[in-house]
């Protein structure tokens, strides 16, 4: 049935109906509006300060706005009148897809001869539309084959190297890790629901094994943050800040509020060539001597607020 078809016939009926759409569209897009701007304003005083009832209010108004959005679009699809009676918002810009993505096409040929004819078709150029898809992620499993083979003059067995793997005896390949890092401290995904994602695949990892490996590598990393550190403390000057950060209690199922330290090298606003990097250290606390540690061998110019813990750093310089 054509959703038309329930529609009334009557016109003063038909004007009634796009009046209360038109009223109910505009309500819902005032609490849109406001909704955004409160987002907005609360992102800015994050940006000064953080704690955890403010990221709570915020992931709360990012859900409330998703639900929002998500049914507007859903009243303008199942209502044919909504879109005339719907005022104009300025609709975000489309932006070009990905030049890096790799491209397929598809190719719908037409007809070989004219339908309207069956005269002779020649060609003339053609219409490109791009759709953006996504390939699911996959596990799969790579068999390592090392053949042996015995010598026929001595007895010996002669057999290629074991290839090295990111742990030692460990089932999980270089890029499962990646994932399980990248999703646990930049996608903030917890590893149990990691766990239970990868069940979904058929795959079953406990959360203490996914626990294990990032212990693991941990260690295998710390070589990597080292050269950060050296690479960052040559500079001649350095960008440093600090950051507070939730910290679970064990066994108390609360958080304190720990510190993440940050130390900046960018040179290119002027005009160098040398890669920026960041180089972050956690704390416990905010105390000054967190700083006068990690800076303890720097020499070169320091760029900070005024927090007091890094007066000491300054008051060495001068002596």
């Amino acid at each position: 049935m054509s959703r038309n078809a329930c529609l009334p016939d009557d016109i003063e009926a038909l004007k009634s109906l796009v009046i209360a759409q038109r009223a109910v569209i505009l309500e819902r897009d005032l609490l849109i509006d406001k909704l955004r701007v409160q987002l907005l304003r609360l992102k800015r005083l994050q940006f000064g300060r953080s704690s955890e009832q403010l990221d709570t209010q915020i992931a709360q108004l990012e859900l409330t706005l998703e639900e929002l959005e998500a049914s507007d679009t859903q009243i303008q699809t199942a209502l044919p009148v909504t879109a005339a009676a719907r005022p104009q918002r300025k609709k975000p810009a489309r932006r070009p897809l990905p030049p890096h993505l790799p491209r397929e096409t598809v190719t719908h040929a037409a007809a070989c001869a004219c339908p309207g004819c069956g005269g002779n078709l020649r060609y003339i150029g053609e219409d490109v539309a791009e759709v953006l898809e996504r390939v699911p992620a996959r596990f799969k499993v790579v068999r390592h084959v090392r053949p042996k083979f015995s010598c026929t003059g001595c007895q010996s067995i002669v057999q290629a190297a074991a290839p090295s793997r990111p742990i030692a005896r460990g089932m999980a390949g270089p890029g499962l890790l990646a994932q399980v890092l990248v999703a646990k401290y930049t996608d903030h995904l917890p590893l149990y629901r990691q766990s239970e994602i990868y069940a979904g695949d058929g795959v079953d990892l406990d959360r203490s094994t996914l626990a294990d490996w990032v212990g693991q590598c941990s260690a295998l990393l710390a070589p990597l943050v080292d050269a950060v550190k050296a690479h960052v403390l040559a500079g001649a000057k350095l960008h440093g800040d600090d950051t507070p950060v939730p910290v679970l209690c064990p066994g108390k199922g609360t958080t304190r509020q720990g510190r993440l330290w940050t130390y900046v090298r960018d040179d290119r606003p002027a005009a160098s060539d040398i890669a920026p990097a960041v180089w972050f250290v956690y704390s416990p606390d905010r105390k000054g001597k967190h700083p006068q540690d990690h800076l303890a061998k720097f020499c070169g110019t320091l760029q900070a607020d005024g927090y007091a813990g890094f007066n000491g750093l300054y008051e060495r310089a001068e002596n």
